[in-house]
């Protein structure tokens, strides 16, 4: 386990206030107040793992903080730990403004223990409202229940929110620094590959690092990857990587031996993305220097269409095996890369990767089915989790392997798992539920492979989007629910009307009987670009509170609303939560401008 990327993996910092008063005041709190800060890093350490599956490190303050100069202390000594969040915590009253966290780039939370003995939620009140009136948004976590003064347990509502709170701030921290690659730039016209380098750094802290398609030409005829590597791809490629069926007109196969380069051609390309990405120190021993540096991209994408692809073979199959977990080195973590270099749709991908630590689906959101349509077409009648209508996600051949749902939980149930949770097992099982058909030269004049499968299980899932909007900025979209494994009769017709060598993933959205989730074609009528980003697990909650750090407002969700935690600043802008959420969103803006 070992952080492919420059920088250090960032930290929690921990800051225990204090009432500063001396002569039996302040004693009498350093042991409650110092073992609330290191219950809280308990917690946190024993629940968190980066992607990479590093564990997550808590920095706790040198001294409770009862003022200023102690404020001051604990921000160098941060500042010196790499700190990229903070958590500030206190079961007493302390100096409102004296004792706060006045650092406006790193997202802030404050705990105020609920007890009688000492007022720490007079303080959390004081302390939220000071951070309010300085501009400086933060989260505040109070218990619901009242506890005792000695009682160093943490109420379960509040790891909730500790935890949700950490993981975003983890998240905004992570992305901080790093690029977006995009190889090429436009594919087809589609507005979320026309990547917006204010959006990166204004909102994600991002650069964004433009190569051309041709830098991948250049390495392919000049033989820039690791080639020790690259007879250890093709071969793990040609043992374990199933052909299928090809579908295209007899007069339009390729032969044999085309076919065969296009294999090797699409494994060097994988190398090569991977490369332009995160670097490869192999390549400067073979005496390209600058080449083996890399990017430094946290996620990246390929225009592929159409220059690339009316010439050379698709990006299909070096898209899946970027997006998967596990490759021809083993089982490793998942990156993040974009089909046609949709960098709207990398953003959500990238932030379910980074609060889950799983692989992320790309899709097209491409037709809902209507029961009434299924009936029509096919004869039978949908049931059971799909019986009001599905959604079919289905792409040209890259979503991630992860997504034929042969991984399994605790419990047994089809799931997509942190890599280091996957077993060698169910490498193997991924790898036979999945064909790689020749690519339909219709849409690929110059070959490749797509990969085909069915998502076959039912799993909890969330599909989010990034759009952008003129005059506004960017808003979020998420739908969260769930995947539904349908009649295979079913499906082969369905299927079949569209690609059938591309992956399906059959998508049904929990409703909420109004608005955008009023019904399952609303959710489809209502959805804001051809694309969409699906992680494993219910994690709407999550991405609305990672939102609300970056001023991202929330278009659209069908979250429990109890579950929704945002800056308190927020509850300043009204009671409706999607208005305040746009109003606040617009007042502080983006972090980074």
């Amino acid at each position: 386990m070992a952080n492919r990327l420059i920088g250090r993996l960032p930290k929690v910092g921990i800051r225990p206030v204090i009432d500063g008063r001396e002569r039996g005041v302040r004693e009498s709190l350093e042991v409650q107040t110092m073992n609330m800060a290191k219950a809280a890093a308990r917690l946190i350490e024993e629940s968190l793992r980066f992607p990479g599956g590093e564990e997550v490190e808590c920095v706790i303050s040198n001294t409770t903080i009862g003022g200023a100069a102690e404020a001051a202390l604990c921000a160098d000594q941060f500042e010196q730990e790499g700190v990229g969040v903070s958590l500030t915590i206190t079961p007493c009253w302390c100096y409102g403004t004296e004792v706060m966290d006045s650092n406006p780039a790193i997202p802030k939370a404050v705990w105020g223990f609920n007890g009688t003995e000492r007022p720490g939620a007079v303080y959390l009140a004081a302390a939220l409202a000071g951070y309010t009136q300085k501009g400086l948004p933060a989260f505040g976590i109070y218990g619901r229940d009242v506890q005792d003064a000695g009682d160093e347990t943490i109420p379960q509502d509040v790891k909730d929110k500790l935890l949700r709170f950490v993981k975003g701030a983890l998240a905004v921290a992570q992305m901080k620094g790093k690029s977006y690659l995009s190889v090429g730039y436009t594919s087809m016209g589609i507005a979320g590959s026309m990547v917006n380098p204010d959006f990166f750094q204004d909102y994600l802290g991002m650069r964004t690092e433009f190569v051309d398609m041709v830098e991948v030409k250049r390495r392919l005829d000049e033989e820039i990857y690791d080639k020790e590597e690259y007879d250890k791809a093709i071969a793990w490629t040609r043992e374990k990587c199933i052909e299928g069926e090809d579908r295209n007109a007899a007069d339009n196969q390729s032969d044999r031996v085309r076919k065969d380069w296009e294999w090797e051609t699409v494994v060097k390309m994988t190398l090569i993305f991977r490369d332009l990405m995160i670097g490869n120190p192999k390549l400067k021993d073979a005496g390209f220097g600058e080449e083996a540096l890399g990017r430094n991209a946290i996620a990246g994408g390929f225009q592929g269409q159409r220059q690339w692809t009316d010439y050379y073979p698709n990006g299909d199959f070096p898209e899946v095996i970027l997006n998967t977990s596990f490759d021809w080195n083993g089982i490793r973590e998942a990156f993040v890369f974009a089909t046609e270099n949709d960098s709207l749709n990398a953003v959500p991908m990238l932030f379910g990767h980074l609060l889950t630590g799983t692989a992320q689906i790309f899709s097209d959101v491409r037709t809902y089915w209507s029961p009434e349509a299924v009936k029509r077409v096919t004869g039978k009648e949908l049931s059971g989790l799909a019986k009001g209508g599905i959604i079919h996600l289905i792409n040209s051949g890259a979503t991630t392997l992860d997504a034929t749902a042969q991984q399994l939980d605790a419990e047994g149930n089809p799931a997509m798992k942190p890599y280091w949770d996957i077993t060698e097992e169910e490498v193997e099982k991924c790898l036979k539920n999945t064909r790689f058909c020749p690519a339909n030269k219709g849409y690929f004049r110059g070959g490749g492979y797509s990969s085909q499968f069915k998502t076959a299980g039912q799993m909890p899932v969330t599909m989010s989007r990034v759009n952008l909007v003129k005059g506004m900025g960017p808003v979020l979209q998420i739908a969260e629910g769930f995947t539904a494994n349908i009649e295979d009769d079913i499906h082969q017709v369905l299927d079949k009307r569209t690609d059938p060598t591309w992956p399906t993933t059959w998508f049904v959205p929990k409703l909420t009987g109004s608005g955008a989730f009023k019904d399952v074609y609303s959710v489809m009528a209502n959805w804001g670009a051809n694309h969409g980003a699906i992680s494993y697990g219910h994690i709407g909650a999550d991405l609305i509170t990672l939102a609300s750090m970056l001023r991202i407002p929330v278009s659209m969700h069908n979250v429990d609303e109890n579950l929704i935690f945002r800056p308190s600043a927020w509850n300043a802008f009204g009671e409706d939560k999607e208005g305040a959420d746009y109003r606040a969103c617009r007042t502080y803006g983006p972090v980074y401008k």
